[in-house]
């Protein structure tokens, strides 16, 4: 699990980044800060993994703590979730090392992208035990390869499969590892057995399941979906 810690001075947008955040696995919330006083001591005591940052505090700014942490050399890393829009507050979240820079108002799916790039981020460095040029540029594709970083951007849920829904589907396979078929995801999720194919097979595509056919009683061949190792 990695650790998160929300740091935002208004309690109803934490609240809110607290329920999205639960919708997503692979992430553990462990403190929310209202005050940058309030995140320093999390981060000290806790020593989550991420921090989610908002810029604007009453007592100071998120880049305040962000200088701090980069003067401690502490190794959590920091995505920005802010209403500010200036070019210039960006190039400034850039040049403190941020993973993501996101305005609000948050929108669930923005905010499951960029953590599901970030679990894939920490994925591939635990891959490498040393480095050649094409590994960095994996890992890095905005410095070594800017259009596979525009081509990522562009990358959009086909047509017929809708996010909600798809995250449903997701669900049902984090709760369980047997292989079911599309009916039986279809009664968990109330959609049709036609409906809850399409978003297994997209999943399928994505190599997120596998699928296997497999004979009924009667006979009657039918795919079978498992999550994949």
């Amino acid at each position: 699990m990695i650790k998160v810690v929300i740091a935002e001075d208004d309690p109803q947008i934490a609240e809110i980044q607290r329920r999205f955040l639960e919708r997503i696995e692979g992430f553990e919330l462990i403190g929310i800060a209202h005050r940058l006083s309030e995140a320093e001591d999390l981060i000290e005591i806790m020593q989550p993994d991420l921090l989610l940052l908002d810029i604007q505090f009453p007592c100071g700014t998120g880049f305040d703590l962000l200088r701090k942490i980069r003067a401690d050399n502490n190794a959590i890393d920091v995505i920005m979730i802010t209403a500010a829009k200036e070019v210039e507050t960006l190039r400034e979240a850039l040049h403190g090392g941020v993973f993501d820079y996101i305005l609000k108002p948050l929108v669930f799916e923005r905010l499951q992208e960029t953590l599901h790039n970030y679990q894939q981020h920490l994925k591939k460095l635990r891959t490498f035990e040393t480095l050649v040029q094409s590994d960095v540029d994996r890992v890095l594709p905005r410095n070594g390869n800017p259009q596979e970083t525009v081509a990522h951007e562009a990358v959009r849920l086909p047509k017929g499969i809708d996010a909600i829904t798809l995250e449903n589907v997701h669900k049902v396979f984090t709760q369980r590892d047997d292989a079911i078929n599309a009916e039986e995801v279809g009664d968990i999720i109330g959609a049709s057995r036609t409906t809850a194919r399409r978003y297994l097979e997209y999943m399928v595509s994505c190599s997120e399941l596998s699928a296997e056919v497999s004979y009924g009683s009667v006979g009657r061949p039918e795919r079978r979906y498992q999550r994949t190792s």
